[in-house]
């Protein structure tokens, strides 16, 4: 690497070996970097050294410019305006000698001074010898002939003993110190430069060259971050506007003009300006009362006229038309002298006028002389331009926009004689041209330019009838034959076998149009539509929509086989023609033929393409998410053949299994999802999810038989799954077999069920009635499972239903005994209801109380505290409540909605306000904005939020209810039903009534819609209710 320091300080890196870069090619470098000419780069390697001198093609390396090697580069003054000044010749006097004792200025007073600067520090004082070892004449005492201070040469003066010093040290210390080479250019300037240093210099090259490759790249890094830094403090003026710079497109116009204008508000303006007042002269007086005086003579000259005429002298010239002659005469001389001289064309650009005058109304004086001052300049660039057609065709719709329409049919007359080649003015002159006129002018044009297009198109439009039309578009095939405008123009005309032989004739003139090869092989039969796409896959063998044409064509026809065969020969096929195949172009093309009817070609392209250009290790994610993308755009059978070619690779993955389940189960068919699920449990027998899946769609088809089957085969599959046992125990229990169910969980208990096996096994014995049985299995499963908390609540509400509240509180109390605290919310909740039907609201506020301390920041404790406060009218205490509960808890949705429920009519806005601000997406806090506006009467915002409610959360069962109630009342039938749909698929599980709903006994089995209906009965009775309490 070499180092040039430019002459404004600046370092340049540049990465050019010395010993192979020469100086030319280190000039050419410098010039890309920094843009000066290489032609004028001088370098300096020493101060004695110039480079320039040297020859281009010698190496760096040769001229002794090694690694990290920093040169000087130099710009010569070298300029080119003036020719060099013949320097003036010296006078006589100051050729020859000074006089003696001359200082110059002094006889004009200019005499000079010496400061510190000019004779440098102060130095110490040299050693004096020793007065004492001197004589009173002066002589030293020493050895005779001063033998031995000299070392044999006798004693000389400071100069002497300069020089032997340097002699002993070889180098002399005042000499000048360079600034790279520092004192071995005075040290090595008489040396040889032999063999043994060039060796030794290509070793210290080599390893000064391996030690920058291993700097290299973080001296880079360095600079590379230096950069960064410095230009992240120093930013420039527009980085800094950028980001407004951005918005401007945003402003309207109406913006723009309320920018107010910028004033002079500087002080100089803001100073008080004294107004002077001077007597008017007598001149101004004296010519303004004779402006005013009444002549009632005549004068001299008028009297010599007889008195009846004025004199011609005293009267301006009022010839109006010469003076608009003159100025019509100034105005084209201007205009000319805007054309060049050297190529004749004018610099005033006509084409401008071509849209500005296709909007101009004449409305005003003021546009009138617009259309004089336009018409005069169009008039000078067709004078000074004849051949530019854009000249003429501006000249003719400006006089067609002043209303002179004969005027413009006679400039782009003469517009066509002079640009006779040119089809735009030829189109000009038929647009302008009557009705009548337009065919002959169309006809002159194609005559004078028989291979335009354009004007073979026009001539065909205006033709009436569909015969004369093809007959001019044949006659313009005549002589461009090779137009596929005009071809397809042609054959759109014909009928279908007048079609097939214009195209036949088409793919001979215009070989190299895929688009004349496909209509053709559409319009043939099999076997001839075959042969059309072999000569076309011949003549373009590097277009993909040939094959693609074949393999649709195989397929419309009943031969699905050929279908793959004919895609992957086209995929081998472009690649040996070096078409690079693009994945994501293929797959658009799969799904332009699933939008066309052909899957089986879809499936093909899927199959040969998704794999090309992926990584074995990024296989899987890719494919997922192409295939999710081909769901949204709704290419449904794209998607199925990316995940079912995945699956035939990945056949163990289950995750693949369930999103092509997910599939079938959205958009296929029953038989298709049942064939899908059945393949994936066979290769996955382990995947519960697949079995159970498969075993659902049974059941909710009505297939309870098929349901049981499946689950069998799913038990010997995985004997020891639990889900599997409980997905069989639903099955029965909702078809209402208790028998059946109640034999299926006594087997999983003996099996070493969980705590859920018996915990459902209880459920049965509560909806059959069998008090003591359930108490028995509670019992039993709490001896193994003492810190599951639901089987204490079960235990409890079992208490509490035959009325001994005093062994239920027992029971709950254990039950805080043997659970975790965070699990134990629930039975605190039940011991604080039971406490206060049974002792009032203090004991239960006690109970409330110690929850808190010891589970703190539960929202459900704070809020089962604030509810029991406001039950029994304590609305002071209630509020106190919620205020440290909105402290403790401030991202608590259920709370903000409490707050917003208790809070006095007139700040409910605001309180909904600022919790919608703090909870965005909460749905507890949407639903109860819902219900305000619900209360205005502000129908489709309450809509509007209800529905954001069941989007965000859409498993409480409270928000749907409440979306439902008001569908009721506001909604029509269409919107009820929609509601009543969207609930059934969400299956919502959640939310105090909801719960207290379907978990009712006479409501154990019955479906989502009938549940939704009771819950909105459950809150037409309870109007005070708006927030869930629970999720429990």
């Amino acid at each position: 690497m070499v180092f040039v320091r430019l002459f404004d300080n600046r370092t340049l890196a540049l990465d050019c070996p010395p010993h192979s870069t020469d100086l030319r090619t280190l000039k050419l470098v410098v010039e890309a970097r920094v843009g000066i000419p290489a032609s004028l780069q001088r370098f300096l390697f020493s101060t004695s050294m110039l480079l320039h001198q040297c020859p281009g093609e010698k190496k760096l390396s040769e001229m002794g410019i090694l690694c990290d090697s920093t040169l000087m580069l130099h710009l010569p003054l070298m300029g080119g305006m003036q020719a060099p000044v013949v320097p003036k010749p010296r006078l006589e006097f100051l050729n020859t000698k000074p006089p003696p004792n001359y200082v110059a200025g002094l006889g004009r007073g200019a005499t000079g001074f010496t400061t510190r600067s000019d004779i440098g520090p102060a130095r110490a004082a040299p050693d004096l010898p020793d007065r004492a070892a001197t004589t009173i004449g002066g002589a030293a005492i020493g050895p005779p002939g001063g033998i031995g201070r000299g070392r044999g040469r006798g004693a000389g003066g400071p100069e002497d003993e300069e020089d032997d010093e340097a002699d002993e040290k070889g180098y002399d210390e005042n000499q000048k110190f360079d600034e790279f080479e520092g004192n071995d250019v005075g040290l090595f300037a008489s040396a040889e430069y032999d063999e043994d240093d060039k060796e030794a210099d290509a070793v210290w090259e080599s390893i000064d060259k391996r030690m920058d490759s291993r700097r290299k790249d973080r001296r880079e890094a360095r600079l590379k971050q230096e950069i960064e830094k410095y230009r992240a403090s120093n930013p420039k003026i527009t980085e800094q506007f950028a980001d407004l710079k951005r918005k401007l497109h945003t402003m309207s116009a109406q913006d723009w003009d309320s920018i107010p204008e910028i004033g002079d508000y500087s002080l100089r303006n803001k100073k008080k300006r004294f107004e002077s007042f001077v007597p008017v002269p007598d001149t101004l007086l004296e010519k303004a009362r004779q402006e005013k005086e009444h002549v009632t003579a005549l004068e001299p000259k008028s009297m010599a006229a007889g008195g009846t005429e004025t004199p011609w002298a005293q009267t301006p010239v009022t010839d109006l038309t010469a003076v608009g002659e003159g100025r019509g005469t100034v105005l084209s001389l201007k205009l000319d002298r805007l054309s060049d001289s050297v190529s004749g064309l004018t610099v005033v650009d006509p084409k401008g006028y071509l849209t500005d005058l296709k909007s101009m109304k004449i409305t005003s004086d003021a546009e009138i002389s617009d259309i004089k001052k336009a018409r005069l300049l169009l008039k000078s660039v067709t004078q000074t331009n004849p051949k530019h057609p854009p000249g003429w065709i501006a000249a003719a719709r400006l006089e067609e926009v002043a209303g002179k329409i004969q005027a413009a049919r006679h400039l782009i007359q003469k517009g066509c004689e002079e640009c006779p080649k040119n089809e735009d003015v030829w189109l000009e002159a038929c647009r302008l041209a009557s009705p009548d006129e337009a065919k002959a002018v169309i006809a002159r044009g194609v005559k004078s330019i028989s291979n335009s297009v354009k004007l073979w198109m026009q001539a065909a439009k205006l033709e009436h009838d569909d015969a004369n039309k093809s007959r001019v578009l044949r006659k313009g095939l005549e002589h461009i034959p090779d137009s596929v405008r005009l071809w397809k123009a042609v054959v759109e005309l014909a009928n279908e076998e007048d079609a097939r032989l214009l195209l036949q004739r088409a793919v001979e003139c215009c070989p190299l149009h895929v688009e004349l090869w496909l209509a053709l092989a559409r319009l043939e039969t099999y076997d001839q539509a075959k042969k059309v796409l072999n000569k076309a896959r011949e003549k373009l063998s590097k277009e993909p929509t040939i094959w693609i044409t074949a393999a649709k064509l195989e397929e419309a026809n009943g031969n699905t086989a050929m279908v793959g065969k004919i895609i992957e020969r086209a995929i081998r096929s472009l690649q040996r023609e070096g078409v690079v195949i693009d994945r994501e172009a293929w797959m658009k093309e799969a799904e332009a033929a699933e939008r066309a009817g052909s899957v089986a070609t879809c499936q093909a392209i899927i199959k040969n393409t998704i794999g090309i250009g992926v990584e074995e290790e990024d296989r899987k994610r890719t494919w997922v998410a192409d295939a999710e993308e081909c769901k949204k755009r709704g290419s449904i059978e794209t998607a199925r053949a990316i995940y079912g070619h995945a699956l035939t690779v990945f056949l163990t993955k289950k995750s693949i299994w369930l999103k092509a389940a997910q599939l079938e189960k959205s958009h296929g068919t029953r038989e298709s999802l049942d064939a899908l699920l059945r393949k994936a449990v066979t290769y996955r027998p382990q995947a519960e999810v697949l079995w159970l899946m498969g075993a659902k769609e049974k059941w909710l088809a009505g297939d309870v038989p098929a349901a049981r089957a499946i689950l069998q085969e799913a038990y010997a599959a995985i004997p020891n799954s639990e889900e599997i046992w409980l997905a069989a125990f639903k099955l029965e229990f909702e078809n209402h077999e208790p028998e059946r169910a109640r034999m299926l969980l006594a087997k999983a208990r003996e099996r070493g069920g969980t705590e859920r096996v018996w915990m459902k096994s209880a459920i049965v014995e509560r909806e059959l009635g069998n008090v003591s049985e359930e108490r028995r299995l509670l019992e039993e499963g709490l001896k193994l499972f003492p810190s599951f908390f639901k089987l204490w609540l079960m235990l409890g509400q079992l208490e509490e239903r035959i009325g001994n509240l005093e062994k239920a509180k027992q029971v709950y109390e254990s039950g805080l005994k043997h659970c975790p605290n965070p699990t134990s919310v629930p039975l605190w909740l039940s011991v604080a209801n039971v406490e206060e039907r049974m002792n009032g609201l203090s004991k239960a506020r006690a109970v409330l109380t110690t929850a808190r301390k010891r589970i703190p920041q539960n929202q459900h404790l704070w809020l089962a505290a604030i509810r029991a406060e406001a039950r029994h009218g304590k609305k002071k205490e209630a509020d106190v409540l919620l205020a440290k509960a909105l402290q403790e808890c401030p991202t608590s949705g259920i709370l903000w909605a409490a707050s917003i429920e208790l809070a006095p009519r007139p700040q409910r806005k605001s309180r909904s306000s600022e919790a919608v601000t703090r909870l965005t997406q909460d749905p507890y806090v949407t639903a109860e904005v819902a219900i305000l506006f619900w209360q205005k009467r502000s129908i489709d915002k309450a809509r509007t939020w209800f529905n954001r409610a069941v989007t965000h959360d859409p498993d409480i069962g409270d928000s749907w209810a409440l979306y439902y109630k008001f569908e009721l009342q506001h909604g029509t039938e269409d919107s009820q039903k929609d509601v009543l749909d969207r609930c059934v698929s969400a299956e919502p599980r959640h939310g105090p009534r909801w719960t207290q709903v379907s978990k009712a006994i006479e409501n154990s089995h019955q479906p989502i819609e009938a549940i939704l209906k009771k819950v909105v009965v459950a809150l037409g009775k309870d109007e005070g209710f708006v927030v869930p309490e629970c999720k429990y």
